[in-house]
Formats: structure tokens, sequence, C-alpha cells
């Protein structure tokens, strides 16, 4: 491979939640084991170079003032929309910058619903939703994700159409690729979802943000491009944090192309004076989405997919109990520890503080709403993946 995604990075005293927090209460490393950082939701592999080096020749420069993010910034994402996702007929008007995903999502929120009201969103659920609306005053109401006889997640139309009637619900958030889950949706699935959604006048807000990072063999399909009513009642929100590791440098974007939607929207992001954009988040997105981001993005990809194919063909055959989809998109595992946990006596909390005793920092999976769940991170070298495996197979699942 042209980029390195083998070796592992000191980012102790880098400013990185990742190895600096443990995310469960009174639970420690025994002596003697490492961290593996497994848990939020970020990645332990040096980004494109071409990030880095916009950056640095931007900070040349010693006047760091107001600005007006550029003409390149439109265009870059537009080429990658077009380029990685097919996009076409893309402007500048349709684009408009976000902190963050999250942020989307609130103001989305204000400008179509009203505190109290309930908003419909799939569970398992992104915690990040769950915290981000009801610190709003909105209601959540979760329709369940199923597994069909293949073990695949598939979403339940019938209880959504349900859902949104009983709780008189105009106001959606879906997301695609979706997290925790690591369903890739299909066309299909998209537009039978976005007909529910039109059949009861819900504004949908897409959070897209994993749409990069699909594995080998699945496509990521713009929710916008299933149908002119799709492209019409949707908020998308993408962002290059997550596919080039930059949360540290805050910013996001949506693309609304309904004026009526997108004017409400940027009334509510600007009311806080906080939704600006910084002058080198701007720069990282130009230098991630350059030639070299589009290499990089691919050689990740396939790092991933050994990576996914590694743990979930480990964990099947040797952690009898536990139970997992395949992902197919992100590089997040969930598993479902219910069986294991009855057939030792084990309780969750007791099972998750097992895996962080032996330096593997992994996370609670129950705020994302399945009762017995961990969520397990992918997204470092190969060689910390097999490390991983191994400790939970000798000191946690099969301790003799």
């Amino acid at each position: 491979m042209k980029y390195d995604f083998t070796s592992i990075i000191d980012r102790q005293g880098k400013d990185s939640i990742a190895v600096d927090i443990i995310p469960f209460p009174d639970a420690k490393v025994q002596e003697g084991f490492s961290k593996i950082p497994m848990w939020v939701a970020d990645m332990n592999y040096a980004t494109v170079p071409t990030i880095q080096d916009a950056i640095i020749e931007r900070t040349k420069h010693p006047a760091f003032g107001y600005f007006d993010p550029r003409e390149e910034y439109y265009e870059r994402i537009i080429e990658w929309q077009n380029k990685r996702n097919g996009v076409e007929g893309l402007t500048k008007d349709a684009i408009g910058y976000e902190n963050g995903v999250l942020g989307c999502v609130c103001a989305a929120a204000q400008a179509f619903t009203a505190p109290g009201e309930a908003v419909l969103l799939h569970a398992p659920t992104y915690v990040g939703f769950t915290g981000a609306l009801e610190s709003n005053g909105r209601k959540i109401i979760h329709s369940d994700l199923v597994r069909d006889e293949e073990g695949i997640w598939r979403m339940d139309y019938e209880d959504m159409d349900k859902k949104l009637k009983q709780y008189h619900i105009h106001f959606a958030v879906f997301c695609s690729p979706h997290n925790p889950c690591g369903r890739v949706w299909t066309r299909e699935e998209i537009e039978k979802a976005m007909d529910v959604y039109a059949r009861n006048n819900c504004v949908v807000v897409s959070d897209e943000i994993w749409s990069d990072l699909t594995l080998e063999g699945y496509q990521h399909i713009p929710t916008q491009s299933v149908s002119e009513d799709a492209r019409n009642r949707t908020i998308a929100v993408y962002a290059p944090s997550k596919t080039f590791n930059l949360a540290g440098l805050i910013g996001s974007y949506h693309i609304i192309y309904n004026p009526y939607l997108r004017d409400r929207v940027k009334k509510q992001s600007e009311l806080s004076h906080y939704n600006s954009m910084n002058v080198l988040s701007m720069h990282a997105l130009i230098g991630a989405y350059q030639p070299e981001g589009y290499e990089w993005v691919d050689e990740l990809r396939q790092v991933l997919t050994e990576n996914v194919d590694y743990a979930y063909h480990y964990i099947c055959e040797h952690f009898k109990g536990v139970d997992l989809a395949r992902p197919q998109g992100t590089y997040m595992l969930y598993l479902d520890c219910e069986k294991w946990c009855e057939e030792h006596h084990k309780s969750m909390d007791e099972l998750i503080r097992a895996g962080i005793s032996v330096g593997v920092i992994w996370q609670d999976g129950r705020p994302f709403h399945r009762p017995y769940a961990i969520r397990i991170n992918l997204a470092v070298p190969h060689s910390l993946v097999v490390e991983a495996m191994d400790r939970l197979d000798k000191y946690v699942f099969n301790k003799g």
C-alpha cells in the first residue's frame, strides 16, 4: 500500500480521549497490559499527508482574521460528492457549513418541531442523537431495526408508519450508513423508508457522515438521490471528520436542495452566533478532498474490510454466546452478549470491566438501546485487532 495503516501511533499526551479516557466507571487496566483504544469513533491511523500540508501552508501566513469560505471549498465538495457518490447537479447554494452533524440535527429539530414533540429514530440508536435531541426537549420514539433469518439488520416499515401516525410525528432522523449496526442501506430500502416518511409528511435529517467508509462490495446511496421527493424533504449531513479523522478540527457540511428547508435550518444555525467555520478546518477539507485523499480512502476501506472480516470470524468461531451481524460499512462492531452473560452468570458491568482490565478499551453499547450490547472500534492497525481478539479470548470470554 502507498499509505501507512500498520504503524502503531503513540497518541498519549496528544489530546486524544481515545487513549486518555477509560469510558466506564471504576474500570482499570491491569499492570502489564497496554491500552488498545477501541471505543470512541475515531481512527488510530495517520491521516492523508495532504491535510497536514494544506494546514501547514496556511499557517505560514501570519494573519488569521475574519474570512469567507473559498470557492475551492465548495468545488472540492461538489467534486467529491460526484466522484464518490455519483451526485450530479450539486451547486454551491445547496451546501452549508455545520460545526458538526449533531449541531445540524439540533438546528433542524428546532426549525421543524417544538419542544415536547416526538421525533422518530431507528434503534439501536447512535447515542449522540439521543443526547442532542433530549437536551433540546424533544421526545424520541424508536422504531426497532430487526435482524432477518440471515442475521442482517432490516428496517420495519410497518412499525415506522405505525409510530409516525400514533405519535403524530413529522420529523425523523435517518442514519445511512447506520451507526452502530453498520448497515449500508440499498437503494430499494431507502426508497421504501422515504416513501413512509413522505406519506406521513416528515422532514428527514439524513446523517451520512459514514458514507465514505463502506466496506468492500458495498456502495453508499445518498438518500436525496432516490427520488425527487426525497431530494426535497431531506437535510443531508456529511463531513470529512469521520473519513479522515479530523474531529478535533471541527467541521461538517449539509446538502439541502429545498430552499424552504435550507432557509429554516440556516436561520436556526445562525441564532447561536457560534456555527461558523474555522479557517484551518476549511483548509483541512480542501487538503482531504485531493487526488491523494481518494487513494487514501480506497486503501483505508481495504484495511477496514480486512479488520472487520478477521474480528467477525474470530468472534463467531471463538466467543460462544456472543452474537453479531457483519457490518457492511463503518468500522464498528455491535456485539450482543446476552447469551454469554446468562451462561456465565455475569453482568454486563462485569463483562465490560473484564475487557478493559486487559487493555481492550471497548464501549458500553447499552446507551445505544440494546441491553446486552458492546460496541468495538476496529479502526486500529491490524496487529492490534489480532491482539485484542487474543486477549478477549484468553482472559474474558474463554477464561479458564
